[in-house]
């Protein structure tokens, strides 16, 4: 998975459908997430598509799968998740992601139905670090 300032760095100099094109092509990139995965426990609530995000422990790091069945919103989850990813359970449940994903200008972005579930992907993501970090 590419690192979130590569993601910037690449988003920064496109506009419009282009920046459409690379955030289905994210979510494309993102590994295949089991269907066994994709549970009540591990949706997102408040989104317009559904998607599901579930973290596993290697060692000290994070690793997160998620999936969405809309490819913009997956692409979207791909962001929050290029944040996160292979960091402690304890440095994402203290990270501010959405100061991590603001140069993105999601809202401003895309449509807010689009958009309206980010904060809920967010909070889902943080939880599941602060539940691991405590042990």
């Amino acid at each position: 998975m590419r690192t979130l300032d590569d993601i910037r760095e690449e988003y920064e100099f496109l506009e419009g459908d282009e920046r459409y094109r690379l955030l289905i092509e994210l979510g494309r990139e993102l590994e295949p997430m089991p269907d066994a995965l994709k549970t009540d426990a591990t949706l997102v609530r408040g989104c317009s598509a559904a998607v599901w995000v579930y973290p596993t422990a290697e060692g000290d790091a994070l690793h997160f799968l998620a999936d969405s069945n809309a490819a913009i919103t997956k692409g979207i989850v791909a962001l929050v998740i290029a944040a996160v990813q292979d960091r402690s359970a304890r440095e994402v449940a203290d990270m501010d992601i959405a100061a991590a994903l603001a140069p993105f200008d999601l809202k401003n972005q895309l449509s807010s139905n689009r958009t309206q579930g980010v904060p809920n992907m967010i909070a889902l993501v943080r939880d599941h670090a602060a539940r691991i970090a405590a042990g």
